[in-house]
């Protein structure tokens, strides 16, 4: 069987709420469905709903006071070492609306950096979540030229 496309990526955070104000306020996405399982957290969407995809991103929460539903679902990780991408260094996205999106990240206080790709007509945005994850958004290069 033939790998198929990325389906979604995963973030083990200790505040929910952080990550669901940046991926809904920030990156646009949509929170919703998501399976009864023994742990907090939430999956967002970014258009399509259930039961088409699984979500873009899934939120792990972390519950302090009952940590044993997500070990014995996902196996435990320590806490402290739950920020950042570690190994992996960004996830990137395709995308259009260059300019709503620097409002959105400076109305965010979100920090972030931008550059254009030689040769590929893409302009890159990078930034990171609330837990540390470098993401990457590509544009169009001629929308740099605009916007």
């Amino acid at each position: 069987m033939p790998v198929g496309r990325l389906d979604h990526y995963s973030i083990r955070t200790l505040d929910i709420e952080a990550s669901r104000r940046f991926y809904t306020g920030v990156m646009g996405f949509t929170v919703g469905f998501r399976p009864p399982f023994d742990f907090p957290g939430i999956w967002l969407y970014n258009g399509a709903q259930y039961p088409e995809t699984t979500g873009v991103v899934h939120i792990i929460g972390i519950d302090p006071h009952n940590p044993q539903g997500l070990k014995d679902y996902l196996g435990d990780r320590d806490p402290a070492s739950l920020q950042g991408t570690g190994t992996v260094d960004h996830m990137a996205f395709t995308a259009t609306g260059l300019g709503d999106m620097r409002r959105r990240l400076q109305q965010g206080d979100v920090a972030f950096r931008e550059r254009t790709v030689p040769a590929l007509s893409i302009h890159q945005v990078f930034f990171e979540d609330p837990s540390g994850v470098t993401i990457e958004l590509n544009y169009p290069a001629a929308e740099a030229a605009v916007a």
